[in-house]
């Protein structure tokens, strides 16, 4: 056996030391994360007879009642139309924001700081204050009825009538509340993006003609691609996560028309007690999120717009 060398030792060291330094945290992520998510795979293969008694194994019996759940596949359209609804809008807007925010303006400070206050209010004191909002007597129906729209107001978050056919009138009206809530935070995301980008490149391309509005077009845009890409895979896994919004809100009603896979997942574990088909709808919602995480990997690999 080759005996160790001076040299050795300190390269060893060398490469050891990284990791000595991450073991706090693989430490902890393993106790409150890891160790978790393995025990709850194993969960979705078992069930409980009674909570005080071991679980017994039952094997894909929760993934064929899964199937076969009339609710599930509801909870997944509705998270579905969530993401549809919320995220091309948290990818588009905020950029407009940012744009509008970057201008060297006395006080601009003051705006970007306004955009910014809804991301830092508490979801719990939003969703109440919007639940006012949306209520029968409510400012938002007051005013429309003051202006004669919607003489009868509109039920934001009691009927489970569809706009044009497709998604809920209350679930869009929880989606105005993501999207209130998240346009102030992918602004800064943008802005940065946007304060990273030389003025001469600006100042060329207006001498090419590229000038106003045309100019973001031609050179904001393309430039901020990469930040557009994970703003879109960010506000995607956000999307598929909702859960304070309809909990404080509507409750995933009504007639589950607001209820989305993570309500369904809460509401199997604490209020049905269904621990281990709980853990099979987290299974599936892991899987979601995993595809989006390994899209935002893809999209990120050199070669391709990198977002690092």
């Amino acid at each position: 056996m080759k005996q160790l060398t001076p040299k050795d030792l300190i390269v060893i060291k060398r490469r050891l030391t990284p990791y000595l330094f991450l073991l706090p945290a693989l430490i902890l992520l393993g106790l409150t994360v890891f160790w978790p998510a393995l025990q709850a795979f194993y969960l979705s293969f078992t069930s409980y007879e009674d909570l005080s008694l071991a679980p017994q194994w039952i094997g894909i019996k929760n993934f064929l009642r899964l199937w076969q759940d009339a609710v599930f596949w509801k909870t997944l359209e509705n998270t579905f139309l969530y993401l549809v609804g919320v995220v091309p809008i948290l990818v588009i807007f905020p950029l407009g924001l940012a744009i509008l925010v970057n201008q060297k303006l006395r006080g601009i400070n003051w705006f970007r700081a306004a955009y910014y206050t809804p991301v830092v209010i508490s979801m719990v004191v939003a969703g109440i204050a919007w639940k006012w909002l949306y209520a029968e007597n409510g400012l938002l129906n007051q005013f429309l009825k003051m202006l004669g729209l919607f003489p009868d107001g509109i039920p934001w978050l009691t009927s489970s009538a569809k706009i044009f056919g497709i998604v809920p009138i209350t679930l869009a009206s929880v989606m105005a509340v993501t999207i209130w809530k998240g346009l102030g935070y992918y602004m800064v995301i943008y802005l940065a993006g946007l304060q990273s980008i030389p003025a001469d490149v600006y100042e060329a391309a207006a001498i090419d003609g590229s000038d106003g509005i045309r100019k973001h077009w031609d050179i904001t845009v393309p430039l901020m691609k990469p930040y557009l890409a994970l703003v879109a895979v960010i506000s995607a896994i956000s999307a598929t996560k909702v859960f304070e919004e309809v909990f404080i809100m509507t409750q995933g009603g009504p007639l589950n028309s607001s209820k989305t896979i993570v309500y369904y997942l809460y509401e199997q574990a604490f209020s049905n007690l269904e621990i281990t088909y709980a853990c099979t709808i987290g299974l599936v919602l892991f899987l979601i999120i995993l595809g989006l995480s390994v899209l935002r990997l893809v999209i990120s690999q050199p070669g391709g717009d990198s977002l690092v």
